[in-house]
């Protein structure tokens, strides 16, 4: 049981997860939990098992559960949920991603496809550094923050817990957001 997976959320994050999953052959996926996704559908040959509301029913299934959705206040609701009926929290690495050795990944992480985290980084918990995106060198995601595809973080860069990078957007060498905001390209900071 130690190494079946199950995966919270089936939508695109999901399933990319899922296949990140797969390449990196630690976890087996015993299915997915979505409450918007009709339940005894298959993807990727792994079905549907049933909505979130269920999650206490799979405590004998697996030990492990990762949180892949997008939504970083939903993602967290989600985790502390998981935590709280006794699952552990997975943490997926894409082995095409390229994380340093002495980066602190927290539980949780998604860190997916050509995505690179520098030096002395730190992840915390249930963050996303999506496809291409780069932490470099002692620059720090907090809780449940997200980088989304290619964006940037410089050395000593911190993204606030809850923080959402979209696509493209890059932060300075010592640049900081604040938690819960939202980081656009080239547009500054919005609530």
């Amino acid at each position: 049981m130690s190494n079946k997976l199950l995966i919270i959320g089936a939508g695109g994050h999901g399933r990319s997860l899922a296949e990140a999953v797969l390449a990196e052959n630690i976890f087996e996926i015993i299915g997915f939990i979505d409450d918007n996704a009709s339940i005894d559908t298959a993807i990727f040959g792994f079905p549907v098992l049933g909505v979130t509301a269920d999650l206490s029913l799979f405590t004998d299934k697996t030990s492990h559960v990762i949180v892949a959705i997008g939504h970083n206040a939903l993602r967290q609701q989600l985790c502390q949920q998981v935590l709280s009926l006794g699952f552990k929290l997975a943490t997926v690495i894409h082995p095409r991603a390229i994380v340093s050795p002495s980066a602190i990944v927290g539980d949780g992480v998604a860190i997916m496809a050509g995505a690179i985290v520098g030096t002395e980084a730190r992840l915390g918990i249930g963050a996303i550094v999506n496809c291409g995106a780069v932490v470099d060198h002692h620059a720090k995601v907090e809780d449940f923050g997200h980088l989304g595809v290619n964006a940037c973080m410089a050395g000593g860069s911190v993204l606030g817990a809850g923080a959402w990078m979209q696509a493209g957007a890059s932060l300075g060498y010592g640049v900081s957001v604040a938690s819960n905001q939202v980081l656009l390209p080239s547009q500054g900071v919005v609530a």
